[in-house]
């Protein structure tokens, strides 16, 4: 089960090519308030960081490799990217199905643990131990048959792979974006790693569970730490953002598309998207403030607040009233 003391999600430095180096988790899909199920998320995703023999079937690209995680459906979306970039190199669909009753007794067994260490004596915890291995080691078994010829990963990477996917797919918002009547914002900005993915979190935040927020880019930009400190201070955890770019985009209809770069008016042109409306937010990009540190944070968080603000006043009418205007 996943145990330990809380820690950054940050990359861990490898000269290892057969391994994973990040795990991020998809929040339009994957999503908690609760910082006690999130703090499981990122013990489970430490812990499989820490020990991992993993890559990719069937492609010639050389790891180290990210692994982006949604649940679309009944499936867990397994997307495999640059560390560096972002850039995708293969993704998988595994069906949850046939890991339904691994995954209940995970949870059973989990409770029956965590019980037996308040209050059993050590007979009964190490009774309780061994169906947890012995549940570990079916459930890595299955997972690495489901994954044949798609991802090569060794036991104990399935073991936690596993703990992992039982951690995040009961929080599965699991909304189908064909058919859900809730209103599409997407915010674009030059590379998703700043304006862009901050303005979506502030959305989703302000407006639980009553809109669907996405963020893309024109290019492909990195991980912003600045971004994980300031977002931190609001209660939102940025550490599990992947970097999105617009041609990733599946869907081409949004209720309002807001740009917050320069060049991103003309990109979102070229894509022919259909958006019940469009705006052009000029906003500061603190990324290219000079200063110390806490000059530099400042700059973030001034952004932050801003579009904290500009979200709540024009977002309203769209999610109570369904208005695209202001």
């Amino acid at each position: 089960m996943a145990m330990g003391t809380d820690t950054s999600l940050a990359k861990i430095d490898s000269d290892q090519t057969d391994r994973l180096v990040t795990v991020t988790l998809d929040p339009n899909t994957i999503t908690s308030i609760n910082p006690d199920e999130v703090h499981e998320w990122r013990i489970a995703i430490y812990d499989l960081l820490e020990d991992n023999s993993f890559r990719p079937a069937r492609v010639s690209a050389t790891g180290p490799f990210a692994l982006h995680i949604s649940i679309i459906g009944n499936s867990i979306v397994l997307d495999v990217r640059n560390p560096d970039t972002f850039q995708p190199i293969a993704a998988h669909y595994l069906s949850l199905t046939p890991f339904r009753r691994l995954i209940r007794d995970y949870f059973r067994i989990r409770d029956a643990y965590y019980e037996a260490i308040r209050s059993a004596q050590p007979f009964q915890i190490e009774t309780v131990d061994m169906a947890r291995r012995g549940l570990h080691n079916e459930a890595a078994k299955l997972l690495r048959i489901r994954l044949d010829n798609k991802l090569i990963i060794d036991l104990n990477t399935a073991r936690r792979l596993f703990t992992l996917i039982c951690a995040v797919q009961p929080y599965a918002s699991r909304i189908d974006e064909s058919t859900s009547k809730l209103p599409i914002v997407l915010f674009v900005c030059s590379m998703n790693a700043v304006r862009s993915p901050i303005a979506a979190a502030l959305a989703r935040k302000a407006f639980p569970g009553r809109i669907i927020a996405r963020s893309v880019g024109v290019n492909g930009g990195k991980v912003d730490q600045f971004v994980h400190q300031v977002m931190e201070e609001v209660g939102i955890d940025m550490s599990v953002h992947t970097p999105h770019i617009l041609d990733e985009l599946v869907a081409n209809h949004f209720d309002l598309l807001i740009c917050l770069s320069d060049d991103a008016p003309k990109a979102v042109a070229r894509k022919d998207l259909e958006a019940g409306a469009v705006e052009r937010w000029e906003v500061a990009d603190p990324s290219l403030v000079e200063g110390n540190r806490e000059v530099v944070l400042s700059a973030y968080r001034a952004l932050r607040d801003t579009l904290s603000r500009r979200i709540r006043d024009r977002l309203e009418s769209l999610v109570f009233d369904g208005s695209q205007t202001h």
